[in-house]
């Protein structure tokens, strides 16, 4: 067909359609009138649960959120149960629900990932992991990870001197599991370090600042130790993501070249070389990007192989911590994500040693990692309620307020009426535009006193109708105009939630951290609502509007009706690292309860632990206050009050019950 005989066609064809119809936009296509069906499915691949759940997480087929301890489909437990059964137990949320078996499971995913690439790359040496405390320093999950690492022997890692106390006390069956020692050091820190080693501790102070050589040395002379001795090495590699700044010639530790090679020096002259026994690198943590990775081993592996060849008697090479974790499910190089996985980077680092090694024919160290989040991350959960709603579509108009007050409505409140009356899919834009600018009037007006205050009420009305009329309509629409790409979440609901960010989730507020959040329940149940989640502190910056994508960083989360009197019950997933240890006491909210839930070969689930959360009492004295004083204070003025007869005995005696009941009571709100 030639091009005027196709054209021609085309014409005729779109002229028969204008014949049949006109105007074929004054018309809307047909619409289901019938909702499509929601699945269990559908809520899996909105919320990402597979992708951020790495098999540990999951929505079973009564719409339930169910943990997977050793990512086995044939043992899981199901979350909204372990809810129902606290509540039995008088446990409400908030809560954060402790899967040991996850913590297990870590540990020797971690080891498996490594014997792997041993194997692959025929290492001639072994791997072992060291736990970092500062990741989650309670002493249940200390003692976990502990107990779980021994049949890979694991140790632990400590940067202060608390934290090596508290080591030293639980390590004395097992001296042959390695403990490092970072931070700074004082002469003490110094000295508990050594003592260790005289007990048989196989225990490494690790030399952050060059001025901690010489303190080594002077107190493993006084108690007749040779003691082993790291250095950590100041890359020149940068790091990435939040945590850059670990690496590279301004990073807080570590000593430059020219410093390792002084103090190489200095152990030469005093006949122990050969106590330098570990070089230690800190890329950087939750490294997003595996570049870096390679970039920092590579570096760190060149600088062992130099000071093997110099004499060190070098037996450990610490890559440190960085290995990141994958937050929104979106495997990219992304703050809250990671461009790799386990497998690659255990692979990458014992090839870039392996490899450097071999070309300089020395032997292979014994590799040592530092990767407290991958570890302690995924087994954490914080479970918590919902206590209602705000919603700004909730205002219900008429459209004919002008015919039901009888008085005339100023201008600015009749432009909002017609523009609530005429908003259609071709007037979209135009009449949000409309809506705009006249509720800038009607607050204008109202400031210079020429409304009332319930005309600005009816104006309020309009306005969030109009919007929600907006909303709707660009639903439908095939491409959303860029003025209106913010309607979704300009009218989203505010979910009050039962819990403190600034206390269990503080990386999110202070570095925008992503974390999974999402319903526990009703995932059988297509979600109508969109939100975001406001906590019960006073502060306005207690709320979480960033949720996690594999596209983007979202600004609302889709969320279910809910009214006053249900049980909505929302989580927050991968809190194991940091959060705990980093909460703070914002408004006198502390710790939540804790619960350590495990498998039961049998099926179902038990507690392994209980540990209650602070009472009003506890926070108090946090804050210094003498709780022993409060409650005898509040009963002389009951007593004042019946003597003046503005209560009686019995009212007087039900205060005071309520009052020492409400001060040993839980600090969130049951």
């Amino acid at each position: 067909m030639n091009t005027d005989v196709y054209l021609q066609t085309l014409f005729d064809i779109v002229r028969a359609k204008m014949a049949a119809d006109p105007n074929p936009l004054s018309q809307e296509a047909p619409r289901p009138t019938r909702p499509i069906a929601w699945s269990v499915d559908d809520s899996s691949e909105l919320y990402q649960v597979n992708a951020w759940g790495k098999g540990y997480f999951c929505v079973n087929t009564a719409g339930h959120l169910v943990v997977r301890p050793d990512m086995d489909a044939a043992r899981e437990i199901d979350l909204f149960d372990v809810v129902q059964g606290l509540k039995e137990r008088e446990l409400t949320t908030p809560v954060v629900v402790r899967f040991s078996d996850i913590l297990a499971h870590r540990l020797k995913h971690l080891h498996g990932a490594f014997a792997q690439a041993i194997a692959e790359n025929d290492y001639q040496n072994k791997y072992t992991a060291v736990f970092p405390i500062k990741v989650n320093q309670q002493r249940l999950v200390v003692e976990e990870v502990y107990r779980y690492g021994k049949p890979f022997g694991f140790g632990l890692e400590v940067g202060s001197k608390p934290e090596l106390l508290s080591v030293m006390g639980m390590t004395a069956d097992a001296p042959d599991r390695l403990i490092i020692c970072n931070g700074f050091k004082d002469d003490s820190y110094l000295e508990a370090a050594i003592i260790a080693t005289k007990l048989g501790r196989t225990i490494i102070p690790v030399v952050e600042n060059f001025e901690e050589l010489p303190a080594i040395l002077r107190i493993a002379e006084k108690y007749d130790v040779r003691p082993k001795i790291g250095i950590r090495v100041k890359l020149a590699s940068e790091g990435s993501g939040k945590w850059r700044e670990s690496a590279g010639d301004k990073s807080k530790f570590g000593l430059f070249i020219t410093e390792i090679l002084e103090a190489v020096e200095i152990l030469r002259k005093k006949d122990m070389l050969d106590c330098l026994q570990l070089v230690h690198c800190h890329p950087g943590s939750q490294l997003q990007d595996i570049r870096r990775v390679k970039d920092a081993i590579n570096e760190l592996a060149h600088v062992y192989a130099e000071l093997k060849i110099l004499g060190a008697g070098l037996q450990y090479i610490d890559v440190g911590g960085g290995l990141g974790v994958d937050y929104d499910g979106s495997g990219t190089n992304f703050a809250s994500s990671m461009n790799y996985t386990l497998n690659e980077y255990a692979n990458d680092v014992v090839y870039r040693i392996a490899n450097v090694c071999n070309a300089r024919k020395i032997a292979h160290p014994m590799i040592v990692s530092e990767s407290g989040r991958a570890i302690a991350a995924h087994h954490s959960v914080l479970i918590f309620n919902t206590l209602g709603t705000s919603a700004l579509d909730q205002f219900k108009v008429t459209g004919k307020e002008d015919q039901e007050s009888g008085v005339t409505l100023p201008q600015p409140v009749r432009d909002l009426l017609d523009a609530y009356r005429t908003v259609t899919e071709r007037r979209v834009v135009e009449c949000y535009h409309d809506a705009q600018t006249a509720r800038d009037q009607v607050l204008q007006m109202f400031n210079l006193g020429l409304l009332t205050l319930e005309q600005r009420g009816l104006a309020e009305r309009l306005y969030w109708a109009t919007c929600a009329k907006v909303r709707d309509l660009t639903r439908k629409l095939d491409e959303v105009p860029e003025e209106l790409e913010d309607i979704e979440s300009i009218l989203s609901d505010i979910y009050f939630c039962n819990f403190s960010v600034f206390q269990s989730l503080p990386d999110s507020w202070a570095i925008d951290q992503l974390f999974p959040i999402m319903p526990i329940h009703r995932l059988n149940e297509r979600p109508t609502r969109t939100g975001v989640l406001a906590d019960i502190t006073c502060d306005s910056d207690g709320k979480i509007d960033r949720f996690v994508s594999q596209r983007d960083v979202k600004k609302t989360l889709e969320l279910h009706a809910i009214t006053a009197q249900d049980e909505y019950y929302l989580a927050a997933f991968l809190v194991g690292a940091y959060q705990e240890t980093l909460g703070d006491l914002h408004n006198l909210f502390g710790d939540t309860h804790v619960v350590h839930v495990r498998f039961h070969d049998d099926g179902g689930w038990w507690i392994e632990e209980v540990v209650k959360g602070d009472t009003a009492n506890k926070v108090l004295e946090y804050m210094e206050y003498d709780v022993a004083d409060l409650h005898p204070a509040l009963a002389r003025d009951c007593e004042r009050a019946v003597r003046e007869g503005r209560m009686s005995v019995a009212e007087s005696q039900a205060i005071k019950r309520f009052y020492e009941g409400e001060l040993n009571g839980y600090a969130y709100l049951e």
